[in-house]
């Protein structure tokens, strides 16, 4: 169908509709997303997404207000995964309140929503009903935009199974105009394998490859090629999967948010020989035995558990997206991701895993997100394995099994994340789970499901605790997303507990007899170093260099890694060693099985701004210490 086609028919669909009433149907549209939790009431967060309110829009076509893609409308041509595109807009009656939004699939009418109901038979069902991939104000680094009525914008789109347009609105984002729609583009294979993200398996000898592409297994078979570099390459299948708008718990998951998430693909390669380079490639075989195939991948595998060898891993929490084009950043949701990001990426070659420990893209039900998010980090997700936590973001949601009530996820329920990632969990619905990395054994916490004493996930915690084997893997670390140990932000500061209620009462005497040498959280955007610490008290003056036995677990927040920060107390919190207002993100090298190095490091430069060095041997972690003693008796 031709663009001027479209038009026509949007317009005939317009003269239908604009005499009914839009009200009463369009309420369950409105997304959710401005709706806050207590602690994002305080950091004055909003999915920049949420504002707009797309169910509200009226059509405006006129011929004083154009709209036009510059350059080729075919995208990708030599298998980019993104491209640039310009756009020239024209309005005989400009106003600071014009913006431009981004679609796909590039025909964004009532075609694509959801099932007509009762009240929309009645009222009439809203024009559109899907929010924009992104959007710009037409005055973006044009200030003259509203005196000349005339202006270009910059988009950079990534690959994203579907075509695009360029919607022209005026009425600002509350009450928009869709006043005109450009030409189509589009990517010449929108259902090409990209974005791998590897993860380690559930044994040290396992990686793992998920992607995403638009191919369904009716269409083609997904499998990885891959081996030795230089050498002989071998093919390992891939399992696929999805999610549909149905598996969304609420708006504006269900509604203004959803967009078709492709097919998501996770192969196993397995067999691993321990500290080699393999090389790998993503492949499509159609039914016609042809491939599709992507870029060539490498990745250097897991060392063997209790290997003495440099190891480096980098954990941080609350990450989000930031579009390099300049998108969606009017409420300077997360600032600064991509500095973490790019900082990242920089030093990637002395980086053998990440942690990010939940709150990932804060797509808040705005599904195009993930895909921004996953684009953004492929650099990083292709080369290393990159393990994830369950955040607020992912899971909250009204009535849907979380342990906190409230709407953080914007209806997702956990369902894009546990999709999109891999982690060796015995059911990704719920995200606790343990991985090895050479001298480190991880425990990774799920604070969105229940964890205190006496539930499923309490005992695996335990469990994964007690399954390390200290000589072989002295480097005990335990992470999750929601503090449950020791912070001096100001919500915490207020309410009194300092930690999420009841986190450390249930959890530290596991943290003791076990001897964990550090927990890791999020959820709190700034940096925080607590003392070696046990019952609220500080068992290690040191603050620079600990040695001897491990009678007390160092807890630290690292949720700086881009969302917008948090603000410290005012109070005096004495076992607080090193506060930081910034983003960052914490660098953890083990040198051998006496030996580990903790920095802290600013995302704006990569440069260290705290840092701790551990010695001990073995006999310092068998040593008892209070609450941590193995039983004993008098026989000889």
């Amino acid at each position: 169908m031709s663009n001027q086609l479209y038009l026509l028919l949007i317009g005939i669909f317009v003269l239908i509709t604009l005499n009914k009433s839009v009200h009463v149907s369009a309420q369950k549209y409105i997304s959710l997303g401005k709706q806050k939790h207590r602690h994002d009431d305080m950091q004055q967060m909003e999915q920049p997404l949420s504002a707009i309110q797309i169910h509200k829009t009226v059509l405006a076509l006129t011929k004083s207000a154009s709209i036009h893609v510059v350059g080729p409308r075919l995208l990708g041509s030599e298998g980019e995964e993104f491209e640039w595109v310009t756009i020239n807009l024209r309005n005989a009656n400009p106003t600071d309140d014009d913006w431009v939004g981004v679609f796909s699939p590039a025909k964004f009418n009532e075609s694509i929503c959801p099932p007509v109901t009762i009240d929309e038979q009645q009222f009439g069902a809203p024009f559109l009903c899907t929010a924009p991939l992104k959007f710009k104000y037409a005055n973006y680094q044009n200030a003259n935009y509203t005196t000349t009525g005339r202006t270009s914008l910059k988009f950079r789109l990534i690959n994203q199974r579907g075509d695009f347009s360029f919607a022209f609105f005026s009425g600002g984002v509350s009450n928009p105009k869709l006043i005109g729609v450009s030409n189509f583009v589009a990517f010449a294979n929108p259902k090409a394998p990209l974005y791998p993200r590897l993860a380690l398996g559930k044994s040290w000898d396992i990686m793992t490859v998920t992607w995403t592409s638009g191919y369904n297994i009716d269409e083609a078979v997904p499998f990885v090629e891959w081996g030795w570099k230089g050498q002989e390459q071998k093919r390992s299948p891939a399992g696929t999967l999805t999610f549909h708008r149905n598996s969304m718990c609420g708006t504006p998951a269900r509604t203004v948010g959803w967009r078709d998430p492709g097919f998501i693909h996770t192969s196993f390669l397995k067999d691993l020989w321990p500290n080699m380079v393999y090389t790998y490639k993503l492949g499509h075989m159609l039914n016609n035995g042809s491939i599709v195939w992507s870029k060539q991948y490498s990745f250097k595998s897991a060392p063997f558990p209790g290997q003495e060898s440099l190891q480096r891993i980098v954990i941080f929490g609350d990450m989000g997206k930031q579009e390099r084009d300049g998108s969606n950043e009017y409420a300077n949701y997360q600032p600064g991701s991509l500095m973490t990001t790019d900082t990242l990426i920089k030093d990637l070659d002395n980086i053998d895993a990440v942690f990010l420990i939940g709150d990932l893209p804060y797509a808040n039900g705005y599904i195009s997100q993930w895909d921004q998010f996953t684009a953004q980090v492929e650099p990083i997700t292709s080369r290393v394995p990159f393990m994830i936590a369950s955040g607020n973001h992912e899971r909250t949601w009204e009535n849907s099994g979380s342990l906190y009530t409230g709407i953080d996820s914007g209806g997702e329920c956990g369902v894009p994340a546990e999709t999109l990632y891999y982690v060796p969990a015995e059911n990704r619905a719920k995200f606790w789970y343990a991985a090895d990395y050479g001298m480190f054994h991880f425990c990774i916490g799920d604070t969105e499901h229940d964890w205190r004493e006496g539930s499923e996930q309490y005992k695996f915690i335990e469990q994964c605790f007690a399954s390390a084997n200290r000589h072989k893997q002295p480097w005990l670390i335990f992470a999750a997303h929601r503090v449950l140990g020791y912070s001096s932000n100001d919500w915490y500061a207020k309410e009194g507990s300092f930690e999420e209620p009841m986190g450390r009462e249930h959890l530290q005497k596991l943290w003791q007899k076990y001897k964990v040498d550090m927990a890791f959280f999020g959820h709190v955007h700034n940096y925080e170093r607590v003392c070696p610490i046990y019952q609220n008290q500080c068992v290690n003056k040191e603050t620079s260099h600990y040695s001897g036995v491990v009678n007390g677990t160092i807890h630290v927040v690292v949720g700086g890694g881009g969302s917008n920060l948090n603000r410290f107390t005012t109070i005096n919190t004495t076992w607080s060693v090193f506060k930081d207002y910034d983003y960052g993100f914490v660098k953890l090298t083990a040198f051998d099985q006496s030996s580990l190095l903790f920095e802290y490091k600013k995302s704006k430069d990569g440069k260290v701004y705290d840092s701790f060095t551990i010695s001990r041997d073995y006999k310092d972690v068998l040593a008892c210490v209070h609450d941590g003693c193995e039983p004993t008796t008098l026989a000889s």
